[in-house]
């Protein structure tokens, strides 16, 4: 695909994808949406990518979707495509689906971290874009509004399963319920980032972090613990993240990794783990399945 709204680099093992329509504050559109699973697929098959920085292009991460033609645009099909024969709505027409909802359920199933590199404002789902991240940072610049109160619409992306789990159900429903936009230090006493740097700091912290996450780990167990951790947040009794711990470890000690991370540790010198995430993912990952959109 070639991108029109977006940039995707990698560079030694990191994969950056950059928002970019600066003359719309990377306002989010169905093309963006489009290329963004693009990029997040080529990260999951590209065994040379560790780690993902997302962030944006010019003065705004992204000022939420592009409404300048009307809330109609994320109809792929037009309006008709949601109308019943009677001119009646089909609530639950396929075409009907949130593409924020889309890009985050992609980020939730991806195997690769992902940081958050929020250099400007971040409204709407330039927000709600951001929940299924692992690691979110700002500039001391940034600005963030779960805005959709003040708009006459309700949360997306699937931000009410996911913000009240990053930040708690009070908080969440503070920011959702007032629709206002707040700065990045409160976005960090609020525990929606971890942390807040100058603009010029921004990419090069994002950059360390995800080089923490790269080097001297298998890639197959960041892989197999990205998803442990977050599809354990949706579990309703430990006994089953026991049952997927108690598989994970033992594939994880029979493994041509386990031997060498051992040998490593034992020798004193630098893991060169030779599985991939591409071809060597245990047999019982899966363990959940994405349900139906029905």
């Amino acid at each position: 695909m070639a991108y029109k709204t977006i940039r995707y680099e990698v560079e030694d093992g990191i994969a950056t994808l950059t928002l970019s329509r600066p003359e719309k504050m990377n306002s989010f559109t169905t093309g963006m949406l489009s290329e963004m699973l693009d990029a997040l697929d080529r990260v999951d098959a590209d065994d040379d990518v560790r780690a993902l920085i997302v962030t944006g292009d010019g003065r705004a991460f992204c000022a939420g979707a592009d409404i300048s033609n009307g809330a109609g645009e994320f109809l792929t099909d037009g309006e008709e495509s949601v109308r019943n024969a009677d001119g009646s709505f089909n609530y639950s027409s396929p075409a009907a689906r949130d593409g924020g909802g889309r890009l985050t359920l992609r980020l939730y199933e991806l195997k690769k971290p992902v940081i958050a590199a929020v250099n400007g404002a971040a409204v709407g789902v330039g927000s709600t874009m951001l929940l299924p991240m692992d690691v979110r940072i700002a500039s001391e610049s940034a600005r963030f509004g779960f805005v959709f109160a003040k708009r006459g619409i309700v949360p997306e992306a699937a931000s009410s399963w996911f913000l009240p789990r990053v930040v708690g159900i009070s908080q969440a429903a503070r920011w959702c319920y007032s629709g206002r936009v707040f700065d990045a230090a409160e976005a960090l006493s609020g525990g929606l980032v971890q942390s807040v740097v100058p603009q010029d700091e921004l990419i090069p912290t994002a950059r360390a972090i995800a080089q923490e996450f790269a080097d001297q780990t298998a890639p197959v167990s960041i892989a197999l613990t990205r998803q442990m951790l977050w599809k354990g947040l949706g579990m309703s009794h430990p006994m089953e993240a026991h049952r997927v711990d108690s598989r994970a470890i033992l594939s994880r000690s029979l493994s041509e990794d386990a031997n060498e991370g051992v040998n490593a540790f034992l020798e004193k010198r630098p893991a060169d783990f030779p599985m991939k995430v591409s071809t060597d993912m245990p047999d019982f990952y899966p363990w959940s399945q994405e349900p139906e959109y029905d």
